[in-house]
């Protein structure tokens, strides 16, 4: 779906112009991810794998309605996933940052930072609290 300019300035103001997973502000280059994805069909092509037809597989959640502001990197990460399928990957984080990334230990080791494990919230689940709360 391509958004006109005001569909993508409404889209832009959902959240206050924030990531509606992060919270982070939107820089000038944001994504529209869609909530549940649309699934892009892929074809094989001989001697460059699998490419994007332009063809979707679930064309009926290419709507606004299942359109969130999001950040490049949030987008990115959640690719396809569905939310409750990111949040479970992001819960195992500081696991896999443990296992991973000696830089990391080293700054646990040396108490250059803290872990402070905690339930994934999205922004967009606290903002309407922080707006009801108003």
């Amino acid at each position: 779906m391509r958004l006109n300019k005001s569909q993508r300035a409404a889209l832009h103001a959902m959240f206050g112009g924030r990531c509606a997973y992060c919270g982070d502000l939107l820089g000038n280059r944001w994504h529209a991810d869609h909530v549940e994805a649309v699934l892009r069909k892929l074809q094989h092509v001989r001697g460059k794998g699998f490419v994007a037809t332009g063809e979707l597989e679930r064309p009926d959640r290419d709507i606004i309605a299942n359109l969130m502001p999001a950040c490049p990197p949030c987008n990115i990460d959640k690719h396809a996933m569905s939310l409750d399928h990111w949040r479970e990957k992001l819960s195992r984080t500081l696991d896999v940052l443990r296992r991973n990334n000696p830089t990391y230990r080293h700054a646990l080791r040396f108490g250059m930072l803290e872990e402070r494990p905690a339930p994934i919230t999205f922004y967009f689940e606290r903002y309407g609290a922080e707006q009801d709360a108003a």
